[in-house]
């Protein structure tokens, strides 16, 4: 190859050396400076390359930059044998492990996913139904607007958000409804970014992350502390819904009101244990978004009723996905090129994002293990679709449940 572009003449080859050695220089130096010169806005998403050096490396980061390998090698212990041989992440012996192991799964899952999700997705880390003639982000308002509007949120109300990331929903509710809001995240660094937006949109007097439990909020908040609660696709992290909703119930006054919208498969529209291919799309959902194992909607609401609450309302949110007035809530993992972040999302997007994370990886500028994480939300990005397609899955099983 070099022959070809100049010849034989070894100055010419030294030139070609140099000059990539310089390059590769050149880009670490303007790599680190981007790296260096980040800073968070509530108002605008990551930069697509710029911040893209960010991404488990910046100044909020709770993981020292060995700390993502060696947090990516236990995640990957905990769903051994996942994408390789179909069951076996499902054996009892299996799910018994990450519910052992829940807080230390799901603490790190974020840790490390976080920012791939802030960088292509935003700060509302959720699906939506989305109606045609919709945007991406107008479907995201809306799905959190409507659970403002089911639970009666209103300027003077107390609200508690079960699992709130880093406070998207709750920032976006809080606007809409002016209540006081807290949020709860086992999650640090989710805390630490969260605070950060609050406080830049002036809201921070009334709407607040704090770290903690969802299986623990009787650790944390005294009886009847709040008049309502909802929980955006988190309540599917738990080891056990009934002690997770049994906490909510607690924290709630006396005919509070409880909505949400959850991680399921669907048996009512074709989900089969049996099948070796569902089980297989099922597993690979769990193994690259930290759940323990994923429910039925009617092991939803039977946690719900054995928790102390009266079910009001339930159902799929996503039951007309393919009807010819929607846009398929997976559609937006293919995404549009019509918009930056749109371009992220679909799967060539996916694949530059993976390049740009392999060569700051390779650069030393990005951590590493920042690969394996990349690669993680790739395959579950396809696996996700799978299920909607197929309809054995949904993200967005809406439930409305008040306090008896």
């Amino acid at each position: 190859m070099i022959d070809n572009l100049f010849g034989s003449n070894p100055e010419n080859s030294g030139i070609l050396v140099v000059g990539s050695l310089a390059a590769l220089l050149g880009a670490h130096l303007v790599l680190s400076f981007i790296l260096k010169s980040f800073k968070r806005d509530s108002y605008k998403p990551f930069g697509f390359v710029s911040d893209a050096a960010s991404l488990l490396s910046n100044s909020d980061s709770v993981l020292g930059r060995d700390g993502v390998k060696e947090s990516i090698a236990g995640y990957e212990r905990l769903f051994s044998g996942a994408r390789k041989n179909v069951g076996t992440t499902t054996t009892a012996d299996s799910i018994q492990h990450r519910e052992k192991e829940y807080a230390t799964m799901v603490n790190s899952f974020y840790d490390l996913v976080t920012d791939f999700y802030e960088w292509g997705w935003g700060q509302s880390f959720h699906f939506a139904p989305r109606l045609k003639g919709e945007t991406f982000e107008e479907s995201i308002y809306r799905a959190e607007h409507y659970l403002a509007l089911r639970s009666n949120i209103t300027p003077t109300s107390k609200v508690l958000d079960v699992g709130c990331g880093v406070g998207g929903p709750m920032r976006n509710i809080q606007q809409f409804t002016g209540a006081d809001i807290t949020g709860v995240t086992i999650n640090e660094y989710q805390v630490n970014v969260g605070n950060q937006y609050c406080a830049q949109k002036g809201i921070d007097q009334k709407c607040r992350l704090i770290q903690g439990d969802f299986q623990k909020l009787p650790e944390k908040f005294e009886a009847g502390t709040f008049d309502a609660a909802y929980a955006i696709e988190a309540t599917c992290h738990s080891p056990d819904r009934k002690i997770c909703f049994s906490g909510v119930n607690h924290c709630l006054k006396k005919g509070g009101l409880f909505v949400g919208y959850d991680w399921v498969v669907l048996p009512e529209t074709g989900y089969d244990e049996k099948n070796p291919e569902h089980v297989r799309v099922k597993e690979g959902i769990e193994v690259g978004n930290g759940l323990p194992t994923l429910a039925t909607s009617q092991e939803v609401v039977r946690a719900l009723e054995e928790s102390g609450f009266e079910v009001l309302d339930s159902f799929d949110a996503n039951r007309n996905v393919h009807s010819d007035r929607e846009i398929p809530w997976y559609q937006t993992l293919y995404g549009s090129f019509f918009t930056l972040s749109g371009f992220r999302m679909t799967h060539i997007g996916r694949i530059c994002t993976h390049s740009i994370v392999s060569a700051l990886e390779f650069m030393r500028i990005a951590p590493k293990g920042s690969v394996r994480v990349s690669s993680l939300l790739n395959a579950t990005a396809l696996d996700l679709v799978e299920g909607g397609k197929e309809e054995i899955f949904t993200p967005s099983f809406f439930f409305l449940a008040r306090k008896k």
